[in-house]
């Protein structure tokens, strides 16, 4: 007695259907294996820049912009009457603000200081006298683009000075006065009084973009088993005679 194997037919509608998804699912696993490479690159330059020695921050804005995250320092005086109040920004499962202060460098020029972070109750500057630096002094912090605003991020308040994301032009106008296009985020050198918290730039990025690729092929093998064996049918079996 023989016996025959099963036989792969292919369908046209099955195939029609399949062969799109599965170039679609490999290019998806694909862009993410690419994104993972872009990812550890942007971690490893954040990281020397870190760890590199301070720099000077150029008075050009162009060649500012040229600098960012790395570490920087600039010499100046502080506006604190004029200070800026990111809101919702969380510490250690505390939430309170980081203080952005404008900081008039001694060449004319004004960038923002990401101070840090302070509690609901430090807010105020009153409360937190201590840590407000008079005179020139030379701040060491990383040069950062400010934020961005995704859709889900409200309005910001300028008239309230209520912020929830750092727009550097509109934060311009609402000081009356230019400013470089960079932030400078403190180190963590500790303030008289412990407040405002420096140090709150972020050095590690999520970076899950390889289990990413891995769903979508594994997705994309998964779709070829299931045709394969919807398509290997057994011979038919002839009748009885």
């Amino acid at each position: 007695m023989t016996t025959e194997k099963a036989r792969f037919r292919p369908t046209f509608w099955a195939t029609f259907f399949t062969v799109p998804t599965l170039l679609i699912l490999l290019g998806l696993g694909t862009w993410q294996l690419d994104r993972l490479q872009w990812k550890e690159a942007l971690i490893a330059e954040r990281q020397a820049g870190f760890a590199a020695a301070p720099t000077p921050l150029p008075a050009d804005d162009a060649a500012a912009h040229d600098l960012l995250w790395r570490r920087v320092k600039v010499t100046g005086s502080f506006r604190h009457d004029q200070e800026i109040y990111l809101a919702a920004r969380s510490m250690r499962g505390n939430v309170g603000y980081h203080v952005l202060t404008p900081f008039d460098r001694a060449d004319g020029k004004t960038v923002l200081v990401n101070r840090g972070w302070v509690s609901n109750e430090k807010k105020e500057p009153a409360a937190r006298a201590e840590g407000q630096l008079p005179g020139t002094i030379t701040v060491e912090g990383i040069a950062t683009p400010g934020g961005q605003r995704n859709w889900l991020t409200p309005e910001n308040n300028a008239e309230k000075n209520v912020w929830l994301w750092t727009d550097i032009p509109a934060m311009a106008q609402h000081l009356g006065r230019p400013l470089q296009p960079v932030v400078v985020e403190a180190v963590a050198t500790p303030n008289p009084g412990g407040f405002p918290i420096g140090g709150q730039t972020r050095i590690t990025l999520p970076n899950d973009h390889l289990q990413y690729a891995l769903t979508w092929y594994l997705i994309a093998a998964g779709l070829i088993a299931i045709y394969v064996v919807y398509h290997r049918r057994k011979p038919e079996q002839p009748g009885p005679a």
